[in-house]
């Protein structure tokens, strides 16, 4: 009797530390600005490498999100952020060097 108090006890306690992870919506949010702020810059043409990258790992972060891997999300929704704001930047400098 004991023994299976303590067994459940434990699993409890083992399936609420899965549920404990916290959610990374600012990540994610924070990823979906930098991405479609990169798109508004036109990097799909004037940066694709890393307009892809950024996508990559944007669709990469959702999905893990639905999944509820929500540590993964939070891994890929920073990377889709970097690759997505250095996009937008070489696109910005592209653009005015054109200019000059």
């Amino acid at each position: 009797m004991f023994r299976k108090l303590v067994t459940s006890t434990l699993l409890i306690f083992l399936m609420g530390c899965g549920l404990a992870t916290t959610r990374p919506k600012l990540e994610m949010a924070m990823a979906q600005v930098a991405f479609l702020a990169a798109k508004d810059a036109s990097s799909q043409t004037l940066a694709p490498g890393l307009y892809r990258k950024a996508e990559f790992y944007y669709i990469k972060a959702r999905s893990s999100y639905r999944r509820k891997y929500f540590n993964k999300a939070k891994q890929y929704a920073i990377l889709s952020k970097k690759f997505s704001e250095k996009a937008e930047f070489v696109a910005v400098r592209k653009k005015a060097l054109e200019n000059l």
